[in-house]
């Protein structure tokens, strides 16, 4: 681990091209950090391949869109207990060894599907209980993954870590759901999910080489106690409040994803599924691959909430048109808007918040940028039976752009945040700081002033 930012440089070439290049200094500074990176490159692309084929098979199962969408709320109760639970684990334990453990959970599960597949008669039960029970490790996992980098990360590189992160999840949102549209047409889901198996085994060797990430001294005992202590704490941040607020109210009302296969469909362009799923993430790359501007970003407040209204804007936009390269236009300007948007969410998040209640916030935030999607699918597949396919699409975006302008309204702390002169940012940073210089004594042997 790197220990501070006298030891770092910043390894972007010189000349424009510093502007918009990633800042790849958390890669070549950190060898956990590449470990994870690599591992979350293999995990991602196998993952994306199941994230296609389960809507797929069940859409063949059933024919219903409203089938679609219940994978989302079978999905949703499991997450919402795990989730708040995995964040008290992640700031009591190892957090390593808790990825690595859930991680090999997830591949397990990953069979199941693909067993299921196998068989002569498919059977639909046994999709949705998977779903539920990857929904709870994930739960489990994400608290532990996401609060791992600001231990293994100087402060100041949060920013670039987030976008390199985001490189590979785009390239493989991009890459996944092309090469699945290609897979499942040819060979089937079967084929998918097992290839998201062999993904999995590859991610559990290189997280088996990270070292051992313990939990911070004085570590509170996982409990309801701890996880409320982490609750109060978030409630008493408004900032916090309003990043939670507004990606639950964009997700939950834009977020198409579970109607694809219809919308597809009713723009008689069902080669095209594959692009569907594909277009946002080819929008969010183009930002992460670009994004070395996000990190002279200070007012991370005004950036979400402009990014969540441009999300909207292009989902409206994308079920209002009927032409399908408009659409995937449309849904590549609202992937590059939501890549702006969590640039913004997890740099105030991981630049603001104390390593001790890391963990626990990181399961708050997980339920903040995943029940929205699940109970978005619910949403776009219910309201696709009642007024059709696009329609669900342009009433959600529409829906999307009035809600967040209500909750910026409503929650200025939000607008007013400034990573500059916030109190808790300032905070975080000299414990950042601090810890780095008794890393940097204990590694010299010799004694360190606090």
């Amino acid at each position: 681990m790197t220990s501070g930012p006298p030891q770092t440089r910043s390894s972007r070439p010189p000349g424009l091209l510093r502007g918009l290049l990633p800042d790849t200094t958390p890669w070549r500074a950190s060898r956990e950090f590449r470990l994870l990176w690599a591992s979350g490159c293999v995990s991602s692309l196998g993952s994306f391949l199941t994230y296609v084929a389960v809507p797929l098979q069940v859409k063949e199962l059933t024919g219903s869109s409203f089938a679609v969408g219940l994978v989302g709320a079978f999905e949703l109760v499991p997450l919402i207990v795990f989730g708040l639970w995995g964040g008290a684990l992640a700031d009591a334990l190892d957090r390593r060894r808790l990825v690595l453990f859930s991680e090999g959970a997830l591949g397990l599960l990953t069979g199941l599907l693909l067993i299921n597949a196998l068989l002569p008669h498919p059977v639909l039960w046994p999709v949705y209980a998977v779903a539920a029970l990857v929904a709870a490790v994930d739960g489990l996992q994400r608290p532990a993954l996401d609060s791992l980098t600001p231990r293994i990360v100087p402060h100041e590189q949060l920013t670039a870590a987030f976008a390199l992160n985001s490189l590979y999840r785009n390239v493989g949102s991009v890459a996944g759901p092309a090469l699945a549209g290609v897979i499942v047409a040819l060979a089937g889901v079967q084929t998918a999910y097992a290839l998201d198996v062999v993904s999995f085994a590859a991610s559990l060797l290189l997280l088996a080489r990270i070292r051992a990430v313990p939990p911070p001294t004085g570590a509170e005992r996982p409990s309801v106690r701890a996880i409320a202590t982490g609750l109060r704490y978030a409630w008493s941040r408004k900032d916090l409040l309003g990043t939670y607020a507004i990606d639950v109210c964009a997700m939950l009302f834009a977020f198409p994803v579970a109607v694809f296969p219809f919308l597809a469909a009713d723009l008689h362009a069902g080669w095209a599924l594959g692009l569907l799923y594909g277009a946002p993430a080819a929008g969010a790359l183009l930002v992460s691959a670009t994004g070395g501007w996000t990190s002279r970003i200070h007012r991370h407040g005004r950036m979400l909430v402009a990014a969540a209204l441009g999300w909207g804007a292009a989902v409206t936009v994308a079920g209002l048109v009927g032409d399908i390269w408009l659409v995937l236009a449309c849904l590549a300007a609202a992937g590059a808007a939501d890549q702006i948007s969590g640039t913004a969410r997890a740099t105030l998040w991981n630049q603001s918040i104390p390593d001790e209640l890391r963990g626990r916030l990181a399961g708050v935030e997980l339920l903040s940028y995943s029940v929205g999607p699940q109970l978005g699918q619910v949403r776009a597949g219910g309201t696709a039976a009642l007024i059709g396919v696009r329609g669900s699409v342009w009433a959600g975006g529409a829906a999307c752009v009035l809600g967040v302008a209500a909750l910026a309204v409503a929650l200025p702390a939000l607008l007013a945040y400034d990573a500059r002169t916030d109190p808790h940012t300032a905070a975080v940073r000299e414990a950042a700081e601090r810890a780095a210089r008794l890393r940097a004594a204990d590694g010299a042997g010799q004694p360190a002033t606090a």
